[in-house]
């Protein structure tokens, strides 16, 4: 036997002890350390992945992240204002179970609604800004949030601010029934007298921005920006299958499938999000100037 073929075994015994080590003893690894990604199950360092602002370095898949965390990377630090805190979700339809889903929600994401908004300033530039959080009841759009989205829309009519809202919904709420479809039509009426004053509307759709979300506010931007990852539609795709039984589209419902089919204007990585509304927000500003 060569001395190949005796190292070939030596390494071959190692391997094979050190996985019926790893079968018997699982590894215990702290939390806090490591984070998998959901797209291609790569163990990534946390600390790198929050200094990437949460974008998978091997596949670029972005992750989830909350509002607190969405402010950090968009506006400039210490100009947010926030508004509208004080407005709580009640159980209107005396829904079973339903408070004790709200309180959990707080608890969980840490803020009172899904939907955050206030205002702030974006490398100087003022804006009103509103972010939907899918950590709270995965970011449905009950009263409160239409309520929220509503008075955010109508301050920025008033004080002729540009306006910037991110998505990020599984939809109605369905445990308020149809006074959740009603903030559908309540947004819109919003944003039409906002349009009409000549106001500025960004929507950014980041993942997931599906349901009445999708089909009310979020589509009446006047600038659509996509982040990278994001699944943007009406209902998921497997609805959409079983309702229609045929084959969708090779990506359906990505963002780039939706800039394609021109749904969106542009998609864009996390890291370049708050460059772009800054140059939304120097051009309009300019513009409105020079009209003066």
């Amino acid at each position: 036997m060569n001395f190949l073929d005796v190292h070939k075994k030596q390494l071959e015994a190692a391997t094979k002890k050190r996985m019926d080590l790893n079968l018997q003893t699982p590894v215990d690894i702290p939390d806090g350390v490591f984070v998998q990604c959901s797209n291609c199950q790569a163990a990534l360092y946390e600390k790198v992945l929050k200094k990437n602002q949460h974008v998978c370095p091997v596949c670029q898949n972005h992750f989830r992240i909350d509002a607190k965390t969405r402010l950090e990377y968009t506006v400039d630090e210490g100009s947010f204002e926030a508004m509208f805190q004080n407005i709580l979700s009640t159980n209107p339809l005396h829904m079973p179970g339903y408070e004790e889903k709200l309180i959990q929600a707080q608890k969980t994401a840490q803020i009172n609604e899904a939907f955050v908004c206030g205002k702030a300033s974006i490398v100087g530039y003022p804006c009103a800004i509103g972010i939907l959080d899918s950590h709270f009841m995965m970011g449905s759009m009950g009263s409160v949030v239409g309520e929220k989205v509503t008075r955010l829309v109508e301050f920025a009519t008033k004080e002729n601010m540009p306006l910037i809202i991110f998505s990020a919904s599984g939809g109605a709420r369905m445990q308020e029934g149809i006074l959740s479809l009603m903030q559908m039509a309540k947004t819109s009426a919003a944003l039409k007298k906002l349009d009409d004053m000549g106001g500025l509307f960004i929507s950014v759709m980041t993942h997931p921005t599906t349901g009445g979300v999708a089909a009310s506010f979020a589509s009446l931007g006047d600038y659509h920006i996509a982040e990278m990852s994001s699944l943007i539609g009406f209902a998921g795709p497997r609805v959409i299958k079983q309702t229609i039984r045929e084959e969708l589209p090779e990506g359906f419902q990505t963002a780039e499938f939706q800039q394609q089919s021109g749904q969106v204007d542009i998609v864009l990585h996390r890291q370049d999000i708050r460059k772009t509304l800054f140059q939304l927000l120097k051009f309009h500003q300019k513009v409105l100037y020079d009209s003066i």
